[in-house]
């Protein structure tokens, strides 16, 4: 069942995620580490851009799944990208937060935790549709998990597999626009 967040607890991790980065920025300037701190900043820029675009991307169920990822999800570090702001669009929305929530917890259940895991998720926008690729790197120690979750049929969305290994799963997922 899906924990249901409320705004003080949102603002709790939050508050904890920018102090833990000013802190780093503080260590570093600290140690005279400017251009480590400098590249910390960037970084963060980077990151509040795409967090940006994920918002606008007028999905909320999506986006609200991805944001608080990294507070759910301990087993592996999730990072995104919005390739382009994007236009009006319509899709499953429910469908594709169900498909990457259960993505989620069959990754959580395949991979060695305590190890370095981190998910990517790209979103592309193209002329029909949704483009989501989702990179995987770390350990993998339940091949079959995985496997079974990618043969559950799904009549909505396309999915591709590009790369399976111990180490690697790599996915590209399409999602067609609705008709308004």
């Amino acid at each position: 069942m899906e924990k249901e967040w409320d705004i003080v607890e949102v603002l709790r991790h939050s508050r904890h995620d920018w102090l833990n980065r000013l802190q780093l920025i503080k260590g570093n300037l600290d140690l005279n580490r400017i251009d480590r701190a400098r590249a910390v900043i960037d970084e963060i820029i980077i990151e509040a851009q795409h967090e940006s675009k994920l918002s606008n991307l007028k999905m909320p169920m999506f986006a609200s799944l991805l944001l608080k990822s990294n507070w759910e999800n301990p087993s592996f570090k999730l990072e995104y990208e919005v390739f382009q702001d994007t236009k009006s669009f319509q899709i499953n929305e429910e469908m594709l937060t169900e498909w990457t929530g259960l993505f989620f917890n069959c990754l959580n259940k395949a991979i060695e935790l305590f190890q370095e895991n981190h998910l990517s998720i790209t979103i592309d926008q193209q002329s029909k549709g949704l483009r989501f690729f989702f990179d995987f790197s770390g350990i993998i120690i339940k091949n079959e998990v995985i496997e079974e979750f990618l043969a559950e049929p799904n009549c909505l969305l396309d999915i591709v597999v590009k790369d399976f290994s111990e180490n690697e799963l790599a996915l590209e997922v399409y999602i067609p626009y609705q008709k308004k």
